[in-house]
């Protein structure tokens, strides 16, 4: 096993490093995969910071509010369930949110009309005039995150991001319930 000086190391060295002792002290054979998941997993936290610390905690929403309230705003009205497998979170996750939300009088939740024991999310008019002034400053950080990448470099990255996504299926990973 190699010393290493932990306090010398940055995020690309440490890749090299991971990369270098996986192979050499445990044998393991599949360095590139971990590279490309330890940094796609690295720019989606500097991502979802930036905009969470630039853009939605200085309104006091979370970065999982917005994501909430985004979803509603251009898919809504929709159903929890709907609303949690479009956000990627767990139904118990938009759960509590949703009480948050309609008690901040940003959500209206209401009985749905076609089956009573089910509800409907939507956006207050202060919901959507809130997501409608949050989401051009939040629009403007993207574009901001997504310039150093030429549009064709923008369009293959989604499109490889949306390989990696559809290809989860042929090993069956869990996904939130």
């Amino acid at each position: 096993m190699e010393d290493v000086d932990a306090a010398g190391l940055d995020f690309w060295s440490f890749v090299a490093l991971a990369n270098r002792r996986l192979a050499q002290e445990y044998g393991f054979r599949h360095q590139l995969a971990t590279e490309v998941l330890l940094t796609l997993n690295r720019a989606s936290d500097l991502v979802t910071y930036d905009l969470e610390a630039a853009v939605h905690r200085p309104r006091g929403r979370s970065w999982s509010a917005f994501r909430l309230l985004f979803v509603v705003w251009l898919a809504g009205p929709l159903e929890p369930t709907s609303a949690a497998r479009l956000t990627g979170m767990s139904r118990a996750a938009v759960s509590n949110l949703v009480k948050t939300l309609v008690a901040e009088g940003m959500l209206h939740r209401v009985p749905d009309e076609r089956d009573g024991r089910s509800v409907q999310l939507s956006l207050t008019e202060a919901g959507h005039e809130e997501m409608v002034s949050v989401f051009r400053e939040h629009n403007e950080r993207e574009f901001g995150w997504t310039n150093a990448l030429t549009e064709t470099e923008q369009r293959i990255l989604v499109m490889l991001l949306g390989k990696l996504i559809t290809s989860r299926a042929e090993f069956g990973p869990r996904s939130r319930k």
